[in-house]
């Protein structure tokens, strides 16, 4: 009875100490997170809450991430480490758990040739640790910190995962249209050509003007074949995304991807808990703080209980077959006393490991806040440059048809069509790309701020 009382009185004592404490959280400075300029924006809505089905709304994208999510390389990685890590907290919960082996075991004997002695024994040999100093316990803590951050980190490859083929599928769309485009403006460069060989003819154009034009016109052409190599290279991305054999993708237009406009943020708090990278690094620094307190616990004393129960004939001349129920109870505790300086070191490297993590901790939440800044900036610039390309667009093209009408009553030189129609050329080309820069920064803001993640499964 004293004995019980002195482990209770022992377990009371080692509950206040280090390795009993759960994690906490270390003191991080989340304040102006995002930047000063736009803490500003904050609202308590967040673009990254956004499903990212609700988020991407054409259809044919739509089925293009759902085939990546089905068979995309690194997310099946993923899956794998997160089963791996599933199976590590099965372990270690079992380990609370008595172990149980049978143990079968037989012996013939005979002494100076006289008559064998078969003897033979059928035991149950049971072994339990008691876990008094807690190191089942922060094992089984840090074991499910690891399955938690592998949850956590197949989720940040699954948003990537999804931003990727979004981006990717939207560069499609963007090239296709500046192949639209540059196959017009190749059409109007050989129609220019031809004028301006009827106007040399005419007398009204010398060769010089024919050879700028003709050298524009074979400008565009190049640019053209550049832009079809783009498109080509770009479609073998989408495969390797969705972990295919190269093939030809039919995207939407340009003008039915459409996004929501309120481009807002969340708190610095909700950064925390809907960025899966953060979430994941968390977990592991969580992972690491239980890890010091199972490098702490191997400093103290293990208990183990075993026994056996079975059958023997080996006790001896009075027992005969088929022999007797045998049972033995055992109970034994190993102190640490010299173990060549091994306990001392493994509880420095895991100290270390721990100080290393919360670097990391602390790294992912400033990549985080700069993350949203860069994102939130882009769309904001890209929205301003988007209304200024358009208007480019409208001036370009009024001058290009005006010296195009002039030119053939001799009031223009064959520079300024030639000038016109490349800068026109440019700012439809401009125009396209200024909409996927828009694009994008939608993209990379809705994954800065956790990618869907809070509502993926």
């Amino acid at each position: 009875m004293k004995k019980i009382f002195l482990y209770i009185g022992v377990a009371t004592l080692l509950s206040s100490c280090h390795i009993y404490q759960s994690y906490k959280r270390p003191d991080v400075n989340v304040d102006e997170l995002f930047g000063s300029d736009i803490e500003a924006a904050i609202d308590s809505t967040s673009l990254g809450d956004i499903a990212w089905q609700d988020f991407f709304k054409d259809a044919k994208l739509q089925t293009l991430i759902e085939r990546g999510l089905e068979a995309n390389a690194d997310l099946k990685s993923a899956r794998s480490t997160v089963t791996q890590a599933r199976a590590g907290l099965m372990t270690s919960r079992l380990a609370y758990l008595p172990s149980l082996a049978l143990s079968p075991q037989g012996q013939v004997t005979s002494v100076d040739h006289g008559k064998a002695v078969q003897t033979y024994s059928l035991p149950v040999v049971s072994s339990w640790q008691l876990d008094v100093f807690g190191n089942l316990l922060n094992a089984n803590r840090s074991a499910k910190s690891q399955w938690q951050a592998a949850k956590d980190y197949q989720q940040a490859v699954q948003s990537q995962v999804i931003a990727g083929i979004a981006n990717t599928y939207f560069t499609l769309i963007m090239l296709n249209k500046q192949v639209e485009v540059t196959q017009e403006a190749v059409s109007l460069w050989e129609k220019t050509v031809k004028s301006t060989k009827a106007l040399m003819d005419a007398g009204m154009a010398n060769r010089a003007a024919v050879a700028q034009t003709e050298s524009a016109y074979q400008q565009a052409k190049m640019t053209l074949e550049t832009l079809k190599l783009n498109l080509n290279e770009t479609e073998n991305a989408m495969s390797l995304l969705l972990h295919e054999k190269p093939c030809h993708y039919d995207v939407g237009e340009m003008s039915a991807q459409t996004f929501d406009e309120s481009l807002v943020v969340s708190y610095p708090a909700q950064i925390l808990s809907n960025r899966p990278d953060v979430r994941a690094a968390e977990r592991n620094l969580q992972m690491y703080y239980y890890n010091v307190n199972v490098a702490r616990s191997q400093f103290y004393p293990s208990i183990n209980l075993s026994g056996s129960a079975g059958w023997s004939n080996n006790l001896g001349s009075a027992v005969v077959n088929p022999g007797k129920l045998v049972a033995s109870a055992i109970a034994s505790l190993t102190q640490p006393l010299f173990s060549n300086g091994k306990l001392v070191a493994n509880l420095r490297v895991a100290k270390a490991q721990y100080e290393d993590a919360v670097t990391s901790f602390e790294q992912s939440i400033l990549q985080a806040g700069a993350d949203v800044n860069n994102a939130l900036a882009s769309c904001q610039a890209a929205k301003k440059n988007t209304e200024s390309v358009a208007k480019q667009v409208d001036a370009s093209k009024i001058a290009y048809d005006v010296t195009q009408k002039t030119m053939q009553y001799g009031n223009t030189t064959y520079l300024e069509v030639i000038t016109a129609q490349q800068s026109y050329l440019s700012a439809q080309l401009s125009q396209v790309s200024q909409w996927y820069k828009q694009a994008n920064g939608m993209i990379s803001l809705w994954t800065a701020l956790g990618g869907g993640s809070a509502v993926q499964k």
